[in-house]
């Protein structure tokens, strides 16, 4: 479910060999970081007094063009950095009093001169304002942040567009994914990558410098051409959740067509009852453990049908198919959805007895037994089923709490690989074991009581076991001796049919390859 645990969903092309990504810049420790750690937060010292406009002015100079609030955020954050700040404005006086006062606040013709560093703080189309600059701007370094409102809005990203206007300056993308929050709240309340981009490498590295004595952590992505795509970053909502959200609406929608045929429409037509009341609370209540309990499954489907994968082949160097490859990828995403509709199902079978229907049948009750003359309706065998299966479906939701609590970035880094592996797989296989048998208990022997199929439609829990049922009955085959160190081999890299056929000198002088018992 977690980062860690969706490793072979960022392998190419097996479990055991990892894709390229950005890797972070390799720069060494900062000289300067202040007393405002970037643990601190900064909101408390918007104004101009505070411990930011006391941070050391003897730092690097640094330049920031615009006043907005993403400007001034930057600025408190550089000062409390220990850099000298430059903010260029075409009104200095009015603006002044927004910025610490550590920052100097002065016209922009002023602050391009002394700073080498200047970070372009304004939007795509003022950028045209600052053409008056452009001799001052000659051999600068100039940081754009800027964001688009629409993705690939331009032919050309803000970035290129800038470095169009001013040639003879050099241009580099970053920061445009850090928020004004962050800025200000500290890297520890956000994302602590600052992904940058330049064709200078020496600008780059400067840049890169002063992100991480900012507290960041510093993303190198290559060439300016990839500043079209650190720009669309900021602008897409849950990229990795779509899927996964398609899927468990999916469900949802079956799963919900299929009870309130059973529990609604059935009645209605075999009885005339009308048992609309039921949709709200109860048929929904039916259908969300169906869903959870599918996708939970679902989250371990994509790694057995890996492992069959490279049993067949014999390898691990034998790219997955595309879609196997998008499943293991979005197994954190899934198994979080699946943990959602748990928790909304214990949420819904708590609620349960404070419905106005539910207590009418339970008086309804009542006056029936008293008209009867019973004095007890106790059934021995449905009131263990009840305890076991409650007992059991609160386990079932600890440990699916468990996975998903240390799926969270915040407590997986905290963990070591040994004990992620434990929590995410053998603990989440344990939850899908416990799940199923809360299933189990919760249906007992009503599969084979015909009263229970309406329309002759099975009851609902039976459909929900196939996949889960499947992928334990996949896990324990795996587990057997023979197979599991066969798998393991073939994970550390062997290979089947990989070997060398060995001719004397005296027939050929050479070897050729083919298939012996000489195993490479």
């Amino acid at each position: 479910m977690g980062r860690r645990a969706g490793l072979a969903a960022l392998t190419s092309p097996s479990l055991g060999s990892p894709r390229s990504r950005p890797a972070p810049l390799a720069l060494p420790p900062p000289q300067r970081m202040s007393g405002g750690d970037m643990a601190k937060p900064l909101l408390g010292h918007r104004s101009t007094e505070g411990d930011c406009s006391a941070a050391p002015p003897g730092g690097r100079t640094v330049g920031v063009l615009g006043s907005g609030d993403f400007a001034r955020s930057l600025a408190v954050r550089l000062v409390c950095s220990g850099f000298k700040v430059l903010v260029g404005s075409r009104n200095p006086k009015r603006k002044a009093s927004l910025f610490p006062a550590a920052a100097e606040v002065t016209f922009q013709a002023e602050a391009v001169k002394k700073a080498d560093v200047i970070f372009v703080a304004i939007f795509r189309e003022h950028y045209s304002t600052l053409c008056d600059l452009a001799d001052v701007l000659v051999g600068k370094i100039l940081v754009d942040v800027s964001n688009n409102t629409e993705i690939n809005h331009h032919k050309e990203s803000n970035a290129e567009y800038l470095a169009s206007l001013f040639p003879a300056c050099t241009v580099v993308k970053g920061f445009n994914v850090v928020s004004a929050w962050t800025l200000q709240s500290g890297a520890r309340d956000g994302n602590k990558q600052v992904l940058i981009c330049s064709n200078n490498q020496e600008a780059k590295r400067t840049v890169a410098e002063i992100a991480q004595a900012m507290g960041f952590t510093p993303v190198d992505m290559g060439c300016m051409s990839s500043a079209r795509e650190i720009e669309n970053i900021p602008l897409r909502l849950l990229p990795a959740w779509k899927i996964p959200i398609f899927l468990a609406l999916g469900l949802f929608i079956c799963f919900f067509t299929y009870n309130l045929v059973r529990q609604v429409i059935h009645p209605y037509i075999r009885e005339q009852k009308n048992k609309l009341y039921k949709i709200p609370i109860e048929v929904v209540n039916t259908t969300l453990p169906c869903v959870s309990y599918v996708m939970l499954s679902l989250v371990y489907l994509p790694g057995v049908l890996a492992a069959c994968s490279q049993l067949y082949y014999g390898t691990k160097y034998r790219r997955f198919p595309d879609w196997l490859d998008q499943w293991l990828q979005h197994r954190k995403q899934i198994g979080l959805l699946s943990f959602f509709c748990a928790a909304l199902h214990a949420v819904y079978s708590l609620c349960l007895p404070m419905r106005r229907s539910h207590r009418y049948l339970l008086i309804e009750t009542a006056v029936k037994q008293a008209v009867e003359k019973r004095m007890t309706i106790w059934v021995e065998e449905e009131v263990w089923r009840m305890e076991i299966y409650i007992s059991v479906g609160i386990i079932a939701l600890g440990l699916l709490s468990l996975l998903a609590i240390t799926s969270l970035p915040s407590i997986a880094n905290s963990l070591n690989w040994r004990e992620f592996s434990f929590i995410q797989s053998s603990l989440g296989f344990v939850a899908l074991v416990i799940s199923t048998l809360h299933t189990l208990t919760y249906g007992w022997s009503r599969a084979f009581d015909e009263n229970q199929y309406k329309f002759y439609l099975p009851p609902t829990y039976t459909l929900t076991l196939l996949v889960p049922c499947t992928v334990i009955i996949a896990k324990v085959i795996f587990s057997l001796p023979c197979i599991q160190h066969r798998l393991l081999r073939i994970r550390r890299g062997w290979e089947k049919g990989r070997y060398v056929k060995f001719v004397l000198p005296s027939a050929t002088g050479e070897f050729s390859s083919g298939e012996t018992s000489s195993n490479v």
